[in-house]
């Protein structure tokens, strides 16, 4: 007789444990305490329209953005969520300028940090498109007992401990790595548990969807231009051309390309020529997930994501994430025209 019992977060993150010899169940818990917020989130998410928890909060983040009033809501919750864990010291948040940290006896013993945006892809909130949580892990820097610095924080994303994040969509989902690839699970309300729907994530190395910006075409890089109109080329031989696909909420962007294969490209602009995404709490997360996956992130410029010494908290980066063979191709364009430039 088929075994056809549903293993929930809680189960998968236990059994998993075992991987880590000298685990003493805390990343487990935080884990499991992410799971929770992401619940309360999607609750709040999926009656937004029917409370007063939509549009604009009349206030803006570091970034200079206008914080969606469920942008507010999301960063209480899952800071709410972290210090009760007692395990994270401290929090970086795309919402807040400075590092929180937590300074109950408790959280000051924590072993762990936390690189947080809260929901990405506010922008689209108050139109019922899906937005998203991502979210970084890495082990503290400073000695145990005295509250988080700034260097725990600024650690290159090879020092990630685990990574994911929660797309709130048609079914709501979390993906997250240990390091020992990707997993997927799908939330089931009726019986309020996170469900093992992919145990073992695999991106193709190659795709037909490539998903950037095109209204800032103009601004683009002469490599990332040349790419986008080999993209839309019509040659059998290499299946093009390719289907250009973009929401606006990277968790969505990648989601989509994650499972059919393609890439997501943010590169430099003459208005953001540092890249516009963060690279602690967008990039890095992803990033992992992306080679945990099979798949590839890099700046556009030869240089691994994951290998990015950062220097600021909310410091931004170009970005290239997908299908192996697909980011290798448009970093060959961006170094033959960069070249000539």
């Amino acid at each position: 007789m088929e075994d056809n019992r549903v293993l929930t977060l809680n189960e998968v993150v236990i059994q998993m444990q075992s991987a880590f010899p000298y685990a003493k169940g805390e990343l487990s818990r935080l884990l499991m305490h992410i799971g929770l917020a992401a619940k309360i989130v999607h609750n709040q998410v999926n009656k937004a329209g029917l409370v007063n928890i939509l549009g604009d909060a009349k206030s803006t983040n570091i970034q200079g953005e206008s914080q969606q009033k469920l942008d507010v809501y999301a960063d209480n919750v899952f800071r709410k969520a972290m210090q009760a864990s007692g395990i994270i010291c401290g929090i970086a948040s795309e919402e807040n300028d400075e590092i929180i940290i937590f300074d109950d006896d408790l959280s000051l013993d924590g072993n762990y940090v936390l690189c947080i945006d809260p929901l990405d892809g506010s922008s689209n909130i108050d139109v019922n498109v899906s937005i998203g949580t991502i979210f970084s892990i890495y082990h503290r820097l400073s000695p145990n007992g005295t509250k988080a610095q700034l260097c725990d924080f600024l650690q290159p994303g090879t020092e990630q401990v685990a990574a994911g994040y929660i797309i709130y969509g048609s079914s709501t989902m979390m993906v997250y790595t240990t390091g020992l690839g990707a997993t997927g699970f799908t939330y089931d309300a009726a019986i309020g548990e996170f469900c093992l729907s992919n145990d073992h994530v695999v991106t193709p190395e190659d795709g037909r969807i490539y998903s950037v910006n095109e209204g800032n075409y103009i601004r683009f890089p002469r490599g990332v231009k040349r790419y986008i109109k080999y993209c839309q080329e019509d040659d059998k031989a290499t299946n093009r051309p390719y289907t250009s696909r973009y929401i606006g909420s990277l968790v969505a962007d990648f989601h989509r390309n994650l499972i059919k294969g393609g890439i997501y490209m943010y590169p430099t602009t003459a208005s953001n020529p540092n890249g516009k995404l963060r690279l602690l709490y967008e990039c890095n997360p992803i990033a992992f997930i992306a080679e945990q996956a099979g798949g590839k992130a890099t700046d556009g410029n030869g240089n691994r994501i994951l290998e990015i010494k950062p220097t600021d908290l909310h410091q931004r980066v170009p970005f290239f994430v997908g299908s192996k063979n697909m980011v290798d191709k448009a970093e060959e364009f961006m170094k033959e025209f960069s070249e000539e430039e």
